[in-house]
């Protein structure tokens, strides 16, 4: 292997590696967000009472988590692709 090909992998291995510190945090943070979104679902479904439809603070945090973690997928993803690229080459 040459050493861009050494480089690409380790690039792509450090990439993919960043990219699930990023994600790893947010998206766990997001299932328990929604975990408790569908309690509070069961719960007012139970006791006869109307959900407002409207965003809450919960469903907003709920969609920036979202897009934290799927910042931290596309980096992922990216890292792999640089470990196949360096294969490749």
């Amino acid at each position: 292997m040459e050493l861009l090909n050494l480089a690409l992998i380790a690039l792509g291995v450090a990439a993919m590696a960043a990219g699930y510190a990023r994600a790893r945090k947010p998206w766990a943070r997001y299932q328990a967000l929604k975990e408790q979104d569908a309690n509070i679902a069961r719960y007012e479904s139970w006791r006869g009472g109307l959900r407002d439809s409207g965003p809450t603070g919960a469903s907003v945090a709920m969609e920036l988590l979202r897009k934290q973690a799927r910042t931290g997928a596309v980096i992922m993803a990216a890292g792999f692709a640089l470990v196949i690229l360096g294969f490749l080459l």
